[in-house]
């Protein structure tokens, strides 16, 4: 049966095959730079159907359209924060183990480049490429400030393990330090060229870690004294990561590389290759063994520590991987990717998980299922799947009420009962 005409909507005369779509709307120096970088990205993204990138998801289902650039677990590990780039320009906040979307936080006026989440759990930070850093609390996502001063993007954010201070790197070569939780401009480092690519404090709080251009640096917290700088990649240092213990510094570079160094010496103990190409995220577990990292190939590759053995390489992801998180226990691995999707995996094993991070605004599923709300957020999902406890079923899938939707001409998507 043809779905009806929503009141108000013109079909257009247009022949098009209904889809199930979830409707919400939003709560409302190294000369190729990251710019470049994203733009690149999301080329890529764009040239793959969208039914090509939906890994454990129904086929459409994406957990950003537009990439994503950033991930941070919470200190509790029952929450997920995913910076999302291009069209949303949002963070996200998902719970875990389940990967519902709990939020979504909107504000920022250009990309989301990085999250990072306090360690009491009470507040977020989100650097974006409109040149601001946000600061959010948790789990609401109130906005709380908006910290201006950079003059270019922000690429990088991370909170010190007390939670009062906050680092952020931009690509106007400094490095910020602000007091949290007023927003308080401290200090500004300059990185002498190639920007501040990514940056991570110490778990003593003692020493911030920051990468770019072709190096790495080491400062001292919180007088920002410059104490070491790292030489040996060949190109940008995209990436860096502190061990629990404090006594290991792990860097991702555009040289398809990932060093080793030990600290606070700064001392050089291994290069791992493996990636075919640039090394764009890294993050370390919680018990200082596993390192993942995620890269310009598709891949997540895990590795142990101190020794370096690449253990395995994780396949699915059909654009580049920017960003990884490890769960406090180091039982679960989240990659995002341009691709559009965060794919979750259990770890040591590195098996990819059924579950599907989706946001019903972006996606456009188009399969024939059962439809629930759930905390004001509408979801499609396959006859037959357990609907969550706490949810509403609006549609469920029998005689009358299978889920179609019908795309309007002017672009609008509606649930219709068939």
């Amino acid at each position: 049966m043809k779905p009806k005409q929503k009141s108000g909507q013109s079909p257009a005369g247009r022949n098009e095959a209904p889809e199930v779509y979830a409707i919400r709307r939003g709560q409302s120096g190294w000369t190729l730079s990251r710019r470049s970088l994203f733009g690149a990205a999301a080329a890529a993204a764009a040239a793959i159907p969208r039914h090509a990138q939906a890994g454990a998801c129904a086929t459409g289902a994406v957990a950003h359209f537009g990439g994503i650039c950033g991930l941070a677990i919470s200190s509790d590990g029952r929450l997920l924060a995913s910076a999302g780039s291009a069209n949303d320009l949002a963070v996200h906040l998902w719970s875990l183990p389940n990967g519902a979307l709990l939020r979504s936080l909107t504000g920022h006026a250009d990309d989301v480049m990085s999250v990072a989440i306090s360690p009491d759990g009470g507040l977020l930070a989100s650097g974006s490429r409109d040149k601001t850093i946000k600061l959010w609390s948790l789990p609401d996502g109130a906005l709380l400030k908006t910290l201006t001063g950079h003059s270019d993007m922000v690429m990088s954010v991370a909170i010190g393990p007390d939670g009062r201070l906050l680092a952020s790197g931009s690509q106007d070569n400094t490095i910020k330090l602000w007091s949290l939780p007023d927003g308080a401009l401290l200090k500004t480092l300059t990185e002498n060229g190639g920007g501040a690519l990514s940056v991570a404090i110490s778990p003593d709080g003692q020493r911030l870690a920051s990468a770019g251009a072709s190096a790495v640096k080491l400062w001292s917290l919180p007088d920002g004294a410059l104490l070491k700088t790292l030489s040996g990649h060949t190109g940008a240092v995209d990436s860096v990561a502190i061990g629990p213990d404090g006594r290991l510094l792990v860097s991702g570079s555009f040289d398809n590389t990932i060093k080793l160094w030990s600290l606070p010496d700064g001392a050089l103990l291994k290069t791992l290759t493996g990636h075919t190409a640039w090394v764009l995220s890294a993050a370390i577990g919680p018990g200082g063994r596993l390192l993942a990292s995620g890269g310009w190939d598709n891949t997540v590759r895990l590795w142990s520590l101190p020794d370096g053995t690449l253990l395995k390489t994780l396949t699915g992801h059909t654009n580049s991987v920017f960003a990884v998180a490890i769960s406090p226990d180091g039982r679960l691995l989240a990659s995002g990717s341009f691709d559009d999707t965060i794919k979750l995996w259990s770890l040591p094993d590195g098996k990819l998980l059924p579950v599907c991070l989706m946001d019903p605004a972006s996606s456009t599923p188009s399969v024939s299922g059962s439809t629930y709300t759930m905390n004001g957020v509408s979801y499609a999902v396959p006859c037959g799947t357990p609907l969550p406890a706490g949810a509403v079923c609006t549609c469920n899938c029998v005689p009358g009420c299978s889920c179609v939707s019908y795309s309007s001409g002017g672009g609008g998507h509606y649930w219709y009962p068939n």
